[in-house]
């Protein structure tokens, strides 16, 4: 098949396209997974900062007395407190802090008066991070060195529900900008060697789908060839004999007809060629079984060795038949492809069966399956040739079918009218031993 240019272009293109499709579906499914999980992550970061605010929130104004002024005790809920400026309370490492979250290294507070001034920060506050106030519940913010902090912004109030000032809590995003490029990295290196495996395995899949194509294209090849050069050989033969009659300067009426009986018999020929391919195309089609009908397979044998007596006896073959039952076997199907069938055998088997030989077509069966054998003391068939003497056009010799006017086409049709009817035909032979053809057709 590689070596076929056109079957070769088609998986190509079968292969490229199935990696282009597989590529975008990945593509897209890899850009959703990683929005998914940037998201998740997201929401995650949203609800820590919301969980840590609110409850710093709810600690500091139990604590808190006067608004803009942060009271000693303070110390005790804010690690690493340090002030701005504000007198009336101490820097100091406190002694104990109530939410772990705000030594992890990434968080900070800040804290800013009602008027926006910056009072204290505390955890990891950076230094590079912009003072401006922005009263704004969430904010995504910037420092001079390009690092990413997300914080919350919430108001604070005194005991005595005074407007004290804004309470801010931030973290770095570091880490998760880290965790989305280690996401991306192994998107980027997975999607690539994805598509190289699923281009890969397109290539194995598309040659396999094309092989039954490039087999019927092959036989349809074949076919077309041996037909061609089955109808050249009559149509060459009769264009002969008519450019031959005209090149005669008059013809008498014994060479006229002699003329006429060569064409008739090109054309009578041809005429069994076209309606064996026609038979052969419509059983393709199951064309068959239009008009399925009881069979009775007794009457039938019985019948065709009576009608092909005559023939065998001018083949001086002696024709017998061998009824191995007594109950009448019946089979559904076409009645008059069956008979086409089992002559078809029996025809075969008597034209290459020398002068004194026998045939013998026995019927016999089984619990589910009526059996036809056809048995002859012809001159065999080579193990080479068992397997495609049921082929098209196939002959064991090249002249043979020629010799005895066949198409070789006469098993090949008796083969497709068996698989219509859900039967099987088979053929064992030795050279020179004879052969045995065996159909098997369900009751």
């Amino acid at each position: 098949m590689n070596q076929n240019k056109l079957f070769n272009r088609t998986r190509w293109q079968l292969a490229i396209s199935y990696a282009a499709v597989m590529g975008l579906i990945l593509s897209l499914l890899g850009f959703g997974v990683y929005k998914a999980i940037a998201h998740a992550h997201w929401v995650a970061i949203d609800r820590e900062l919301e969980s840590v605010a609110g409850t710093l929130h709810d600690s500091l104004e139990l604590k808190l007395q006067q608004p803009g002024r942060l009271e000693p005790i303070v110390n005790e809920l804010l690690p690493n407190l340090r002030l701005m400026g504000v007198k009336g309370i101490k820097e100091q490492l406190p002694s104990r802090h109530i939410l772990s979250a705000i030594n992890q290294g990434y968080y900070y507070i800040r804290l800013f008066d009602y008027s926006g001034k910056l009072i204290a920060t505390a955890g990891a506050y950076p230094k590079e991070l912009p003072a401006e106030f922005n009263s704004q519940y969430w904010q995504t913010i910037t420092d001079n060195k390009g690092n990413v902090y997300h914080q919350i912004s919430v108001e604070l109030h005194t005991q005595t529900q005074q407007d004290w000032g804004y309470f801010q809590v931030g973290r770095s995003l570091q880490d998760f900008n880290d965790y989305l490029s280690t996401v991306k990295w192994v998107l980027k290196l997975g999607l690539p060697t994805a598509l190289i495996l699923i281009g890969f395995s397109s290539w194995l899949l598309a040659g396999l789908a094309m092989k039954p194509i490039y087999s019927s294209y092959r036989q349809i090849q074949q076919f077309t060839a041996d037909a061609a050069h089955e109808l050249r050989t009559p149509l060459a033969a009769s264009q002969a004999t008519v450019e031959s009659a005209l090149l005669m300067p008059q013809l008498d009426e014994k060479e006229a007809r002699e003329i006429l009986r060569t064409v008739e018999r090109q054309n009578r020929r041809l005429t069994q060629l076209v309606a064996d391919l026609l038979l052969l195309a419509r059983m393709d089609n199951q064309v068959i079984r239009d008009r399925p009908q009881l069979c009775c397979l007794n009457d039938l044998v019985s019948d065709l060795v009576e009608e092909l007596a005559a023939l065998a006896i001018a083949s001086k073959v002696a024709l017998t038949s061998e009824m191995r039952v007594q109950q009448q076997l019946n089979v559904v199907g076409n009645s008059d492809q069956l008979y086409r069938l089992v002559a078809n055998l029996i025809v075969n088997a008597i034209q290459y069966t020398p002068a004194g030989g026998k045939v013998t077509v026995i019927l016999d069966c089984n619990h589910i399956e009526a059996i036809v054998q056809v048995q002859d003391t012809g001159i065999g068939i080579a193990a080479a040739d068992l397997e495609r003497i049921f082929d098209r056009f196939y002959r064991v010799n090249s002249d043979r079918s020629r010799h005895t006017g066949g198409s070789g086409l006469g098993l090949a049709i008796a083969q497709t009218i068996a698989r219509a009817h859900r039967g099987s035909l088979s053929a064992s032979s030795e050279l020179g031993q004879g052969a045995t053809f065996l159909l098997r057709l369900p009751l």
